[in-house]
């Protein structure tokens, strides 16, 4: 295709350019997430250990604070993890 000048037209090249740059974007992204999703899944193994760690010195008579808050951080940080999976 020619511009009104007689010059080929540059939407192609562009094109070519911004899907290029649109993957090299996506690619980055889901590299950031999956980085991000390790770093979280070893977060929430230490969180189980140590929630595990704090069930073992209770007793049935006995909640611990430390427990509540340790099993509400694991739910939050897994709901971010589950939301990171799905890609939003």
């Amino acid at each position: 295709m020619a511009s009104e000048q007689g010059f080929p037209a540059l939407s192609a090249p562009v094109d070519e350019t911004r899907a290029r740059l649109d993957l090299q974007a996506r690619t980055r992204q889901n590299r950031d997430r999956q980085e991000a999703l390790k770093r979280d899944t070893d977060k929430l193994l230490e969180l189980a250990s140590e929630l595990k760690q704090n069930v073992d010195r209770t007793n049935a008579n006995i909640l611990s604070m430390d427990v509540v808050k340790k099993a509400q951080e694991i739910e939050k940080l897994a709901k971010s993890v589950k939301e990171k999976m799905k890609g939003d």
